[in-house]
């Protein structure tokens, strides 16, 4: 990681400017009241700070412009949320939230490289959902942030996509006390690989044995492939209560078709 360059993600470290303290408790005034031009010079004002933070990291083998627009990512952060109430310098709350942002970067990013193209795409338009949650919009939409940066939609897409960390068809997303809902029911099943026994058999007879909402579920689960989710969407129940009736109704029709 080259911390001795000049020049990182465009910037020139070398003129970065230094805010005395009155001009930070002024432009902060100014920041709590929605002024997004002193926003930005007070984050200008303290990117030293991500670059004192990135020394830290100089054995990571990352690289530097990676680190750095991470780094201000977790400045920007500091900022939205600092409470001058506090009592404590700005510095003193923002290193820990810097470093905090740069160690969980490093973290999930040890299994799956991305082109940097993806990375830049990608911290474009974190930012720029942060600037727009900062305005009022609580949660940005891909067109918003799309609108924001200047960036096609489908390429923001692709872009947080591509830096998301894979996750297990086993990991739990959900559970009521009694059953877990796992990633795996979440998907579709358009074959029904999970059931293939359903496929060579009559499912007719079987089919009447359920009750009709159990019914429902299985054709569209198992004949029109649709998620649980999408499922208790269209019958008006929980996903929860998809999962249980579901495993109830092919517990039935599995009883049924093997006696």
């Amino acid at each position: 990681m080259a911390l001795c360059k000049v020049e990182i993600c465009g910037v020139n470290t070398a003129n970065l400017p230094i805010l005395k303290a009155e001009e930070k408790e002024e432009l902060f005034e100014k920041i709590m009241q929605g002024d997004e031009e002193a926003r930005q010079k007070y984050i200008e004002g303290n990117l030293r700070l991500v670059l004192s933070v990135m020394k830290r990291f100089h054995s990571s083998g990352e690289n530097a412009d990676d680190l750095f627009q991470i780094g201000c990512i977790g400045l920007m952060k500091a900022i939205d949320n600092f409470d001058t109430t506090l009592n404590v310098k700005f510095s003193t709350y923002a290193v820990p939230m810097i470093i905090g942002e740069i160690r969980r970067f490093l973290r999930d990013n040890n299994t799956i490289r991305v082109s940097r193209s993806l990375k830049d795409t990608a911290y474009k338009a974190i930012c720029a959902k942060e600037i727009l949650s900062k305005r009022g919009i609580k949660e940005p939409t891909i067109e918003d942030i799309s609108k924001e940066t200047g960036i096609p939609k489908e390429d923001i897409i692709y872009a947080l996509d591509a830096i998301q960390q894979p996750i297990s068809l086993y990991e739990p997303v959900f559970t009521d006390g009694n059953e877990a809902l796992y990633v795996m029911d979440q998907l579709s099943d358009k074959k029904a690989h999970e059931e293939l026994w359903i496929e060579q058999l009559s499912l007719s007879d079987a089919l009447l044995k359920l009750k009709e909402r159990e019914k429902k579920i299985i054709i569209l689960r198992f004949l029109e492939g649709k998620t649980q989710m999408e499922v208790s969407q269209t019958i008006g129940i929980s996903q929860a209560q998809v999962s249980r009736l579901e495993k109830n109704a092919l517990l039935t029709m599995r009883e049924y078709l093997e006696y």
